[in-house]
């Protein structure tokens, strides 16, 4: 009888808890910095980087190559913003914006990135920079991951695979 009465009162406040938890809220990318690859630092995403719209969608122009685009633009020279797809990870989506300067990596650019809570924040505001310095001297995604951030680097390097393949540089 003990034992019915402690499991039906560990089994109530397991469902509590699981019905406290909120969902990870699809924060737009308009009120999250964009984390980018020239400063490392975070500015606000309603003011876009070189090229971008900041609203953590692929921009009109210059977005997703037609594949003819594709071929001419990992080959030849000039600049261009492509936007990779978004990645949801167990705290929250990660997207980046890739520019290319003559077919290479030249900038990233962090659209989306988990902010729920100060943690993230903390996480975020080390690894990320990592990311992107690691990701512009690697040319590619195949970059490292940074201890502690695991969720967010693999998001990230998803991402930003993503946008590279869109760009058609491999």
């Amino acid at each position: 009888m003990r034992r019915t009465i402690v499991t039906t009162a560990a089994t109530a406040a397991g469902v509590v808890l699981l019905l406290a938890l909120k969902p990870h809220g699809s924060a737009s990318a308009q009120s999250l910095p964009v984390i980018s690859s020239d400063t490392g630092a975070a500015t606000p995403a309603d003011q876009p980087s070189s090229g971008g719209t900041g609203s953590g969608t692929a921009p009109s122009t210059g977005g997703s190559p037609s594949p003819s685009a594709a071929g001419s633009a990992a080959s030849g020279g000039g600049t261009r913003t492509v936007t990779g797809s978004p990645v949801d990870t167990r705290y929250g989506p990660v997207q980046v914006r890739i520019t290319l300067t003559g077919g290479k990596l030249s900038k990233v650019d962090v659209l989306q990135y988990p902010s729920e809570s100060n943690r993230d924040e903390e996480i975020n505001s080390y690894a990320l920079p990592q990311l992107n310095q690691e990701a512009i001297a690697a040319g590619n995604a195949r970059i490292d991951s940074v201890s502690g951030a695991t969720y967010t680097s693999d998001g990230y390097t998803r991402s930003l695979q993503s946008a590279l393949d869109q760009a058609g540089v491999h």
